[in-house]
């Protein structure tokens, strides 16, 4: 049996009813999101996020909600940044923002690596753009080859000036790459994803080949990575890399259902 890793951005769940019967059907193996939300302090199920005009729902118990559904997993959260999101009444509940991985429980968890590659995490409010971000990579054991696999996760710093390289971009890449070093072990399949908002020309990818990752986004021809609920022009955000040593059984940009506003990337492997 392959392997199955899906990668999706999940918006904070602003598509929650489409969201998670996506998930459960899709029964990854492991799941790597990013954009997500949790407030334990709060009882409603949906909550506000307020930046100066933006205003943007959050589904408050998200990560809660997912972790429920994948009973069959070990979940991890880890959270980049700490702030308030709001009810209708304007009281505001601590919450957090950041990474969920889940593995299934068949595939015992041999490694972990998190670290910041922009920033560094703060309780004290989201803060300035462009706000803290972080990833995460797990090792796993595959009893079926007797072989480990690594699969990183990142979520790239957002710029309001674009995805053009910058030089905060550029040492984003050089810290992603030490947690990579940090975590694999010689002869590991080797899997990094995520929405790492950068263009198809960034450094990114050239720091990441030199140890021996290639892009099956670009590489297999795929031009967007966006669905419907994304109006801007440069289309490509997510990407999904793999050392030769990774046997690609099936790979997808999903289309539909749009279940975000980044579409899911879905690998299957050996």
């Amino acid at each position: 049996m392959a392997l199955r890793i899906l990668s999706l951005n999940a918006w904070g769940g602003r598509l929650h009813d489409r969201l998670m019967p996506y998930l459960v059907q899709a029964a990854p193996d492991v799941l790597c999101l990013q954009e997500v939300v949790r407030t334990p302090s709060a009882q409603a199920a949906w909550l506000t996020y307020v930046d100066g005009d933006t205003r943007l729902p959050q589904r408050a118990h998200l990560f809660d909600e997912i972790r429920a559904a994948f009973p069959d997993h070990d979940a991890f959260f880890s959270p980049a940044g700490g702030g308030l999101l709001h009810d209708d009444e304007g009281n505001g509940f601590a919450s957090e923002f950041g990474l969920a991985t889940l593995v299934r429980k068949s595939y015992p968890v041999i490694g972990q690596a998190l670290d910041f590659v922009h920033g560094a995490f703060s309780a004290d409010g989201w803060g300035p753009h462009p706000r803290a971000r972080n990833a995460h990579g797990v090792r796993l054991f595959d009893q079926r080859t007797g072989t480990a696999v690594a699969i990183v996760q990142m979520h790239g710093l957002r710029d309001p000036e674009g995805k053009q390289d910058t030089p905060a971009r550029r040492l984003q890449a050089e810290a992603l790459v030490r947690l990579i070093e940090r975590l694999r072990r010689t002869g590991d399949r080797l899997v990094v994803c995520g929405d790492f908002n950068v263009l198809p020309s960034s450094v990114t990818f050239a720091a990441l080949g030199a140890h021996g990752l290639s892009d099956l986004v670009t590489g297999r021809g795929h031009v967007d990575t966006r669905t419907s609920h994304y109006r801007k022009s440069q289309r490509f955000a997510d990407y999904l890399l793999v050392t030769p040593e990774v046997e690609v059984v099936d790979f997808s940009v999903v289309a539909r259902p749009e279940v975000s506003d980044h579409r899911a990337l879905l690998l299957d492997m050996t």
